[in-house]
């Protein structure tokens, strides 16, 4: 996919934020947060713009060989099970939010069909596609919030009776991190056509669209839902409409939902075969035959992910994932630009210490589900990594010699 002008890269970085976040996360937020959740939208947009800042500054690699370039491998592989923790969840999460919202009464099976669909494309996916399925979610999305505003809500509101503070607002933020993820689809790219002012730019005002596009479904849904009914929504923005009288758009936001899943899953799956190549590439995991081995293998982590877990554990679970992923490639810039006190270095900062924050308020079992992957992951990675060292070297040591100009040397 080759892009050469701002606004085509502002549009990537849109479209693979269209996903879950938007479908679903706002469930969860109004459960932690109720009226606060403007407040935990703002905090997780400010955490993602330093965060999209930062990769921006960083070289187009994957955030487990940038992490590794500036703080060694045990930090790199901790990123790298956070990436691969976060393709699952984030996969799932959108599977879910897709089939909740095209066709409820068929979610799982629904679910399933979308992230075959999804592994067969084979992570081939044009340019002009991109363009053309996020102008039509964007317009759909526009329209949702239209309709819901325009209609009076129901009478007597069901008031949501849960004690709400600041540990809410954070779970909250932690949570609709996941709003503005899509930023990673140009800032580890890998392409050159991507590279320098263009994706400078790119990252933070894609992140910014995201935010006010954000910011408008959450004020036209709680317009028509309010707290307590949204946060109990297994689709919101379907259930907004139906209360709004707007089930004639229901089709509309249908096709967009599965528009929109199709692009993130594709960009999701493409982040962890990148991972796993950039993993092969360091020596942490084995050379694999097979083009299809790296993309089947994240789509296999996906679909464990939508077996095992609810539709708001796998939200919280990829938001969370997500935030340690930023953590350590905050971190990881921050140290490349030790001695430049530019702009990309105070956000590094920044992005760094708001990811600990958002990440250390996530749901507890999302956190604790994190908590074990990476500490398995890193744990497997670091033992791959040792055992192929150990063969390498005994392949090395157990070669043949061989003479020339009589003269004895290592093959």
């Amino acid at each position: 996919m080759t892009v050469t002008h701002r606004s085509g890269a502002v549009v990537l970085v849109l479209g693979a934020s269209l996903g879950a976040g938007v479908l679903a996360g706002f469930t969860p937020a109004a459960a932690l947060a109720g009226p606060l959740a403007p407040l935990a939208l703002l905090v997780a947009g400010i955490a993602a713009l330093c965060c999209a800042t930062a990769s921006a500054a960083a070289p187009a690699t994957t955030g487990h060989l940038h992490v590794r370039a500036q703080l060694g491998p045990w930090p790199a592989r901790i990123t790298a099970a956070a990436r691969l923790t976060s393709a699952a969840g984030v996969g799932a999460a959108v599977a879910h939010a897709v089939a909740a919202t095209a066709a409820p009464q068929h979610r799982l099976p629904l679910a399933l069909a979308l992230l075959a669909c999804v592994t067969a494309l084979g992570g081939r996916w044009p340019a002009r596609a991109t363009r053309l399925l996020t102008g039509f979610v964007v317009v759909a999305l526009l329209l949702v919030v239209v309709v819901c505003l325009a209609v009076a809500p129901p009478a007597n509101p069901v008031v949501l009776g849960a004690e709400l503070g600041i540990e809410g607002v954070m779970g909250a933020a932690s949570v609709l991190f996941l709003v503005f993820t899509g930023y990673e689809r140009i800032t580890e790219a890998g392409d050159p056509a991507l590279a320098g002012p263009l994706r400078r730019f790119a990252a933070p005002a894609g992140v910014l669209l995201s935010l006010l596009l954000a910011a408008a479904l959450w004020f036209a849904l709680r317009h028509q839902l309010g707290d307590a009914r949204l946060a109990l929504s297994r689709a919101p923005l379907r259930d907004a409409l139906l209360v709004a009288d707007g089930g004639w758009l229901l089709p509309v936001l249908g096709l967009a939902a599965l528009a929109a899943g199709v692009q993130v899953l594709v960009f999701v799956l493409a982040g962890a075969r990148r991972a796993l190549a950039g993993l092969v590439e360091s020596g942490d995991l084995p050379k694999v035959r097979g083009r299809w081995t790296p993309h089947l293998a994240a789509s296999g982590l996906a679909l464990v992910a939508v077996l095992a877990l609810t539709p708001t554990q796998a939200l919280a679970v990829g938001a969370c994932a997500s935030l340690f992923h930023g953590c350590f490639t905050s971190a990881a810039t921050r140290v490349m630009l030790q001695d430049d006190g530019g702009g990309a270095a105070r956000a590094a900062c920044l992005g760094l210490g708001l990811s600990v924050l958002l990440a250390m308020g996530a749901p507890a079992d999302a956190l604790a589900v994190v908590g074990a992957a990476l500490a398995l992951g890193t744990g497997l990675l670091g033992y791959a990594a040792h055992t192929g060292a150990k063969r390498a070297a005994a392949r090395a040591d157990s070669a043949p010699e061989s003479r020339d100009d009589g003269v004895l040397r290592p093959r």
